[in-house]
């Protein structure tokens, strides 16, 4: 094993970059902007510029280096390649193979955003210890990563792990990002327990400290359900009731030994973890009704640790 590694996580804004011992030890992180202009043809270029203007400040060989890592914000396949990311204004684009050619032979291995930030958070944060295990990111959506035996399950689409789509409401009217309807993120995100509290709001309910707040946000409802605020408990249930129910399908496909929780819901702690465990349970086939849940810790640089661990399986 070679001592350095790079993960290098690609953002719609920034790209993310760390420069990694290969033993798990972040030695340094800087941002680079992303440009998306001409449909994002600079970007791997600009990569490669940053990375190399890092390995000769430091003195750092690519004899030294065991390889890159790069997580993409959409599906990327098992050869690194990505069929489409509108985010960057990316069609397809050999990823792995560009920048490899690009960093002069450095092996470079290619992995989906979400996909990516499960193995840095198995690998050194919140699913430490586990090598069967779900990462589920609560954001504006539902975000996972599913490991089976230490490994990505990234399906021959590169999909795989797309968990907030799926359908919880078959007779739901409004659209999901997706273009679908009723899927698990219009319910189990910031964005979906938002709109639940706005819609609680409208019926009739005893006085709230969310009634003087005209757009509740998520954090907003989860400090008044913790301060034991009625309605705010009403429409946290819903809301685990739903994501519960959800993962507990995911649970009887991947049988997960943890359930790690990130995005920006997970903020909330413990009490999220409690009703979150109570709701699944309450749903889950019995075999899986052990399944533990814990927090992420790893923040926003969970992906470019995931990143890292990409070029080490």
């Amino acid at each position: 094993m070679k001592k350095y590694g790079f993960g290098v996580d690609v953002g719609g804004t920034t790209c993310k970059i760390g420069l990694f011992e290969t033993t798990g030890k972040l030695l340094d992180k800087w941002e680079i902007p992303t440009d998306t202009s001409e449909n994002g043809k600079n970007i791997l270029d600009n990569v490669a510029k940053a990375l190399k203007e890092r390995m000769a400040a430091d003195g750092i060989g690519k004899e030294e280096v065991q390889g890159i890592g790069i997580g993409i914000p959409g599906p990327v396949n098992g050869k690194g390649e990505v069929s489409m990311c509108v985010n960057l204004g990316w069609g397809r684009v050999a990823v792995a193979e560009e920048l490899t050619d690009k960093m002069d032979g450095i092996p470079v291995k290619a992995g989906n955003d979400a996909n990516v930030a499960a193995l840095g958070e198995m690998w050194q944060g919140g699913g430490k210890g586990y090598e069967d295990m779900v990462m589920v990111t609560l954001g504006t959506g539902v975000g996972g990563g599913i490991i089976v035996g230490g490994k990505v399950v990234a399906g021959s689409h590169g999909a795989g792990g797309e968990i907030g789509h799926i359908t919880m409401n078959p007779h739901e009217t409004s659209s999901c990002g997706c273009g679908r309807k009723g899927c698990l993120e219009q319910y189990g995100s910031a964005t979906g327990l938002a709109r639940m509290a706005k819609e609680a709001q409208k019926k009739e309910h005893e006085a709230s400290a969310l009634d003087g707040i005209e757009e509740p946000t998520a954090k907003d409802v989860f400090d008044a359900y913790k301060a034991g605020d009625a309605l705010a408990a009403e429409v946290v249930d819903k809301f685990a009731s739903v994501l519960g129910r959800g993962l507990s399908k995911i649970s009887c496909v991947a049988d997960p030994e943890i359930f790690v929780i990130g995005g920006g819901v997970s903020k909330a702690g413990q009490p999220l973890l409690d009703v979150l465990q109570k709701a699944f349970e309450k749903e889950a086939f019995p075999g899986c009704k052990g399944t533990k849940f814990a927090l992420a810790t790893l923040g926003n640089d969970a992906g470019m640790y995931g990143c890292v661990q990409l070029i080490l399986e």
